[in-house]
């Protein structure tokens, strides 16, 4: 199912009448959005997702933040909050509804498909493509992020790659610096590509203090990803969504917004 399906059609046609397709949405290229994925959970999809709402929001557009899917959630002043999202929410300038921005909020910290089933919740496609339109309709710029790695399981027959697949959008890829970061983040790019989606930036983020060989490690994968790295991440003593963005360059994605004049 993608954002062309004829029952994806139909719930949209239910959404509030002022609520339309953004142009990224439906493929036109007036717009900045893409997917962020990783090569494994805990890697710095988060950190370098509100890193590029940090870095739109400086150039003077409406930027929001999507995790369609967060498991570890507590509750807080009556309503569920996910670290993750919250960074989210903190780092872009658009406020939406939780229940958009996150419509599969989830409490036990497992593996989604676990989580989901403990609650008695099936995790399913259509509410996310029609969430992420809504968004994509308020704003100028959707950052979504994945959960896990690129293939983890939602529901029976669905995984985060099928929805990379169905929001059909351009994909960076953050890549955990650490001891077998080549192969896994080859693997997951032939991953993204047999979905026919494109890889357009990877992010080296530095897991460890002092990894050996970081550097060749890094030269190794330059040599090997189709798409230009757009920056290295330290080790940060305190990690945010700015010190992060200082350390990368987003300029180079495609449209990739220009700086507004009054900002």
């Amino acid at each position: 199912m993608s954002l062309d399906d004829p029952i994806v059609a139909e719930v949209l046609a239910d959404l509030a009448p002022a609520v339309q397709p953004a142009p990224a949405a439906i493929g036109l290229p007036s717009r900045f959005a893409c997917f962020v994925t990783g090569t494994d959970t805990e890697i710095g999809k988060t950190l370098t997702s509100s890193a590029l709402l940090h870095a739109l929001v400086a150039r003077g557009v409406r930027a929001c933040g999507m995790k369609p899917v967060a498991a570890g959630a507590e509750m807080r002043d009556g309503e569920l909050h996910n670290e993750d999202a919250d960074s989210l929410i903190a780092a872009g300038n658009v406020t939406m509804l939780r229940s958009l921005t996150t419509p599969y909020m989830l409490k036990e910290p497992a593996a989604p498909h676990i989580a989901a089933a403990l609650e008695g919740v099936s995790i399913e496609s259509v509410p996310i493509l029609a969430a992420y339109l809504e968004i994509a309709a308020a704003s100028d710029a959707v950052v979504v992020e994945g959960v896990g790695g690129f293939r983890v399981p939602l529901s029976p027959g669905f995984d985060s790659a099928d929805l990379a697949q169905q929001l059909d959008l351009p994909v960076i890829l953050v890549v955990g610096m650490r001891l077998g970061c080549i192969n896994q983040a080859l693997l997951t790019v032939e991953a993204i590509e047999a979905r026919g989606l494109t890889v357009i930036g990877w992010v080296a983020n530095t897991l460890e203090v002092e990894m050996r060989f970081l550097d060749e490690n890094i030269d190794a994968l330059i040599e090997r990803i189709p798409a230009p790295l757009l920056g290295r991440v330290p080790r940060l003593a305190q990690p945010s969504a700015e010190a992060a963005a200082a350390y990368l360059d987003f300029t180079g994605l495609p449209n990739w917004p220009a700086q507004h004049p009054n900002t």
